[in-house]
This record gives C-alpha cells, structure tokens and sequence, in this order.
C-alpha cells in the first residue's frame, strides 16, 4: 500500500516528536484555527518543545474550509520560507486535518505533514484515512487528494477541551461504524446512558480498528471504503444546505451524518429488504443523542437537489450505500426519487 496508515497513541508521543523533527526538517509550522489556538497550542508547545516552530492561524468552522484560506496559508509557506523539506503539523479537529493536509499535499507538490487530532471527530474519522480537501462552495469536499499523514498522534486527553455537542458530532461516526462494520460494537455504542468523555474514549481504539480495517484495504475507495459514506449522502446535503442557508443554524458534521443514517436507513427498508424494526430502532437512538430537525416541503426539495453534487454519483445517478443488515452494507444503490419524501416523513415521525 503505497500510503501506510500510522497512528501513535497517547502523550509520550508528542513528547517524543520534537527531537525527530529538528533533525529530519529544515524548518516546523504549526496549522492552528482559533479554537486550538487558545484550547490546545500552549498545551501542546509545552509537551513538544518546538518553540522553533511557525504558527499558521486560520478562522474556525467549515465555512473557512476553502481555497482562499489555503491561498493564505500557501503564502506564508512562502514568506516565512518553507521548502520542500519543511513539515507541518496539523493540530486541530476535521477542518484543520482536513484543508492543512491538502495545503501540505499541493505546496511544492507535497511536504510532509502529521496529524494530531484533538476532536472526538478527527480522531476516530477526519484525520486518519488519506482524505485531505476542501469544499467548493458550500458543496462538502469537492476538492482533495488521498494522501495519508506521515503520522497521527492521538491522545484522548484532547477531549477535555471540547464542549458537548463535539463530543456529539464525532460519536455519530462512531455509531456509524457500528452499523456498518459490527452489530456488537453498535450495540454497546447504543446502550449508553451519556455521552461521558472518559466512557467515549474507551471506544476510540475500536472505532478506528473499523476504519483502518477498511481503508487499508481500499485506500483510494475504488469499492470497499464507499462503505464508510453510509449517511453522507444525505447528510453531507443537509450539512451543505444548512451551511449556506442565512436562516439556519449550521450544524456540526456529525449531527447532519445523525439525519443522513436515519434517513437512508429508511430506504435500506425500501431497496435492501433492511429490517424496519432496525431502521426503528436506528431512528430512536439517534433522537436520544441528537436534537430533531424539522424540514419544510422547501428545505426536502433544496436538500434533495444537493444530492446530485455528492462524489460517488456516475453519470448523474445518486448512488447510496445502505444496509442490508446491521453491520452488512451494501454500495452503489440506486434509489428512486419517489422515496425521498418519505424518508423525510419517517425521519420526523415519532
């Protein structure tokens, strides 16, 4: 595999990281957003020492996840005088990891780059896997290349610094592993009574075994990985929608992936023979851990138009992967448009 995954756990690593790098690179810069800024940087220049190091800032939140903060980013590369033996590491959640590993991946056509995930999101899906890009527009990342970071060290001691619904939004991930991979794992998510930081971080190291499982075996998501897009479908559509709408709050990841699992779940039921009671089933859990949306007749049409810009379409056709069984996925499912609607009536359905 030509982009091995590495993935080093726990705080020596950090600690450890700093003497590697003043030997092997001409010169360290350290992409931040404002949040890790004041949450994590001071934290993490203490374990590592790198007070060599150039800080990159960018703005929080995914509507900044565009080409023109990469332009920014790319021209002070070149001011503060990066080359191509220089690195940069990523501190932040999916955003950071995400635009920081496309900047590293284009600036001279590549430099090394790590990972240091510090949302619940980033470190059991955003910053491991190869997928670095940006959105174009308020379309959810059309623009990227698969590469995987020279490395990803993950400490869940990140997690003290996240509010709730962070928490929230990286554990719909998590369930989605379960659904796709393991009823067993699933089944423990499920049954949780809180989403507790010390009980979630127990669950990281499975949810990543899911992940690297899959992406190891089809990196660049020729068949196999498309598994890991159960919910995106529509859930990067309502993501995209909600970003660009001046009207709505504009959700976290995870809580439009919520949306987009309850949804396709229904029309697993519809096109998979998927069970109803599981697709039920699927639905109450996740209104126990996340909010309930409402969507006007309006809202269904703008989300379901979004749904032709999503990356595994061919030639105008939507495919969807759903479920077959808990823990049986199924790619490349094509979908009447008639269902649509009434995943929408099963969504906001008690």
């Amino acid at each position: 595999m030509k982009n091995k995954i590495n993935i080093t756990f726990g705080s020596n690593a950090l600690k450890n990281i700093s003497k590697n790098f003043k030997k092997a690179y001409t010169s360290i810069f350290i992409l931040v957003d404002s949040n890790t800024k004041k949450y994590c940087l001071d934290t993490f220049m203490n374990l590592t020492g790198l007070n060599e190091a150039k800080i990159l800032l960018m703005s929080s939140g995914e509507e900044n996840k565009n080409l023109k903060t990469c332009e920014k980013l790319w021209y002070q590369l070149s001011e503060f005088g990066a080359d191509r033996n220089s690195v940069l590491i990523n501190l932040g959640g999916g955003v950071v990891t995400d635009l920081g590993g496309f900047v590293a991946c284009a600036f001279k056509r590549g430099i090394d780059f790590y990972n240091i995930p510090t949302t619940l999101l980033a470190m059991v899906d955003a910053s491991v896997g190869g997928k670095t890009g940006i959105n174009m527009g308020s379309l959810k990342n059309q623009i990227g290349i698969i590469k995987e970071p020279i490395n990803v060290i993950l400490d869940p001691k990140w997690l003290n610094t996240l509010p709730q619904k962070e928490l929230r939004s990286g554990f719909a991930e998590m369930l989605k592993h379960g659904l796709i991979a393991d009823r067993s794992y699933w089944d423990q998510l499920k049954n949780l009574e809180h989403l507790e930081k010390t009980i979630i971080s127990k669950f990281i190291k499975p949810s990543l075994s899911i992940k690297k499982s899959v992406v190891t075996k089809d990196p660049e998501e020729k068949n196999l990985r498309k598994i890991l897009n159960f919910g995106h479908t529509f859930g990067h559509a309502i993501e995209s929608y909600f970003l660009k709408h001046e009207k709505k709050k504009r959700l976290l990841h995870g809580e439009a992936i919520a949306v987009g699992m309850v949804l396709e779940s229904f029309l697993a039921v519809c096109c998979c023979n998927f069970p109803e009671i599981d697709a039920i089933e699927i639905k109450n859990v996740f209104k126990r851990f996340y909010p309930q949306l409402k969507f006007k007749r309006i809202d269904r049409e703008k989300i379901e138009s979004l749904l032709y810009h999503d990356k595994k379409n061919i030639a105008r056709e939507i495919n969807f992967v759903l479920l077959e069984n808990i823990g049986t996925p199924k790619i490349d499912v094509k979908v009447s448009q008639k269902l649509f609607n009434k995943a929408f009536d099963f969504y906001e359905s008690n």
